[in-house]
């Protein structure tokens, strides 16, 4: 469900490669390293004509300067877990790593390693110009800042989002996305792409930022917002979302490679075991090793908590 990184990729590369350039030079970087995954040949052939452009000023790329490596990833979703990307980088299979130690102490080829996504590096050429109270400046709800929303589902008008943090499902869908499609009424959505969980639309006026969703077992991430309406299962949505999982797990964990494989099977079944599956994700939540595996009962969890009677 998480788009917004490639837009503004395609659409403003210079922003955040300024910003790569900004934390580079903060931290005293020598070498930096962008990953890109393989999905995305016309956003790669930009930053790679963008990076030619900068060595060629001068700026990178050249003796005295950050030296910048473009690197092609091949797909896997976890590789989205930083050390999973830091092996991956490495050359090797993209498993993640155990924590500590952290990145920041040992990272890419056991060197001190700052990671960030595009959005991040996005916003600090802007914030560095005009100040962080120009960015404070904007919110909603009780909330600081811009976000940027990648809004899909059954609205009129889906894509990138550009708004102020702290709104809501319910204004991203109204005042951004033209309201729901023809015919479907706001029934429930993803606010944190396919791990996030799932919120019925009675709790569509929550603020969506990072700690406003952790009392209701969600969370925002990478602000992945898909919209439900009642043309939408929750059972088939929880099982695709769990097939999904099952298919993306590196396999390194038994938790994780076992417990979704074993979900997955259970849901496909029929009448789902409701005390079963409660089991498989306790055990997922607490002995997997990374986010996915941890993450991965999320929209079962909270399909039980506010969907029950399309449990049974």
């Amino acid at each position: 469900g998480t788009f917004k990184d490639r837009h503004y990729l395609l659409t403003d590369p210079h922003r955040m490669l300024e910003g790569m350039l900004i934390g580079a030079w903060a931290v005293e970087a020598e070498e930096i390293y962008i990953y890109i995954r393989d999905e995305f040949p016309d956003v790669r052939a930009i930053v790679a004509r963008e990076l030619e452009r900068l060595s060629d000023a001068g700026i990178a790329g050249v003796a005295g300067t950050p030296q910048v490596h473009l690197r092609r990833g091949a797909g896997a979703y976890i590789c989205g877990e930083e050390t999973a990307m830091l092996e991956s980088l490495e050359g090797k299979r993209g498993l993640p790593r155990h924590k500590p130690p952290f990145p920041a102490q040992v990272g890419l080829f056991g060197h001190p390693t700052l990671i960030n996504n595009v959005e991040t590096l996005y916003w600090v050429r802007d914030i560095v110009e005009q100040g962080p109270e120009w960015f404070t400046a904007e919110g909603r709800n009780g909330r600081t800042g811009l976000r940027t929303y990648s809004v899909s589902g059954r609205v009129k008008n889906p894509g990138v989002v550009l708004a102020p943090a702290g709104t809501s499902a319910r204004q991203l869908i109204d005042e951004y996305c033209g309201g729901m499609e023809d015919g479907h009424a706001f029934k429930a959505y993803l606010p944190g792409g396919a791990s996030g969980g799932i919120l019925p639309a009675s709790l569509g006026d929550l603020p969506l930022d990072f700690g406003t969703l952790e009392d209701q077992g969600c969370f925002i991430g990478s602000a992945a917002i898909i919209v439900l309406s009642q043309e939408d299962s929750i059972k088939d949505v929880v099982l695709n979302l769990t097939r999904f999982f099952e298919n993306e797990s590196c396999g390194q964990c038994t938790p994780c490679r076992v417990g979704t494989e074993k979900a997955a099977a259970l849901m496909t079944a029929g009448n789902w075991n409701a005390a079963l599956l409660d089991d498989l994700a306790a055990c997922m939540e607490s002995a997997s090793i990374c986010g996915l595996g941890q993450a991965a009962a999320n929209p079962l969890r909270s399909a039980y908590k506010f969907f029950p009677e399309e449990m049974k």
